[in-house]
């Protein structure tokens, strides 16, 4: 396993960046596939660091193409502090309620991220874990779709449920759960729709992914050992892919439910079962 990626070759960045670009909005887990991808070329685990770094590119796709609800989401919260201005807004506002959503949904994974850490750089990554995983939380997702009401939208979300959001989220330190797919279950859950559910893993991942990303890349470049143009190639790419993908993927869960990522997520994960068995795996 490597830690930090320090052998990551350009063609490697190439792959593992349109991979990072395709999977990370989708609720099929893109630290899975990074790890899954890079064990099935014979490349081993590209290393925590690596995937955390190039999700700052998918993270900067997100961060602009909702750049104005989160500015006006932004702008409300001032708003309502003591003293910012004589006309105070208060939580009945939905963007000022937003911004406190995900100030305490993202307290959880930062905690846990910093109290697991090593945890989820070494044994959370083994493919026993994702292939589990994948399945588990794949049959979870379809079942919350299949049963949830999907009657609520982000205008009525309270503080409560941004906690109990943070806590799905924080799921996803675990490769093979997907920080999308662990929110929008819980969302389901809960009461939202496909769309909102999907909206608010979205703005919860914001400070999240570029928290984790930023300490990452501070943290590796102490240590002179994550490559700089492989992974610069990667977080350009992933950026540019996942863009993309955000508009599709909004798009089609306006009409079409989960159940094609569900399958596909069992299916991988029976897959990858079937490659550590068969020893054309490594766990």
């Amino acid at each position: 396993m490597r830690e930090y990626a320090g052998a990551v070759s350009l063609f490697e960045a190439l792959i593992l960046g349109l991979v990072q670009g395709l999977t990370e909005f989708l609720p099929i887990s893109s630290s899975a596939h990074i790890r899954i991808v890079g064990d099935v070329f014979g490349w081993g685990d590209p290393g925590a660091a690596f995937t955390a770094v190039i999700q700052i590119g998918t993270e900067l796709a997100v961060t602009l193409f909702f750049i104005r609800d989160i500015a006006r989401i932004i702008s409300h919260w001032f708003r309502s502090l003591p003293g910012v201005t004589s006309h105070r807004l208060t939580m009945e506002d939905p963007d000022v309620r937003m911004g406190w959503i995900v100030i305490v949904g993202t307290v959880p994974i930062v905690v846990l991220g910093l109290l697991f850490q090593d945890a989820i750089e070494t044994n959370l990554r083994s493919l026993y874990v994702v292939a589990s995983v994948l399945i588990i939380f794949g049959l979870f997702l379809g079942w919350a779709d299949r049963h949830a009401t999907q009657t609520r939208t982000l205008s009525t979300m309270g503080v409560r449920d941004g906690v109990i959001l943070g806590f799905a989220q924080s799921l996803a330190l675990i490769p093979g759960v997907s920080r999308s797919g662990g929110t929008i279950t819980f969302g389901l859950l809960l009461g939202y729709t496909r769309e909102a559910s999907a909206r608010i893993s979205f703005l919860l991942a914001i400070p999240a992914v570029w928290g984790a990303g930023l300490f990452q890349l501070f943290k590796a470049s102490g240590l002179g050992a994550l490559p700089v143009v492989p992974t610069i190639l990667a977080t350009v790419i992933s950026f540019a892919v996942g863009y993309a993908v955000i508009v599709w993927f909004l798009k089609l869960i306006s009409t079409h439910s989960y159940r094609g990522f569900v399958i596909y997520r069992v299916i991988l994960g029976v897959l990858v079962f079937a490659g550590l068995a068969s020893h054309v795996l490594s766990a």
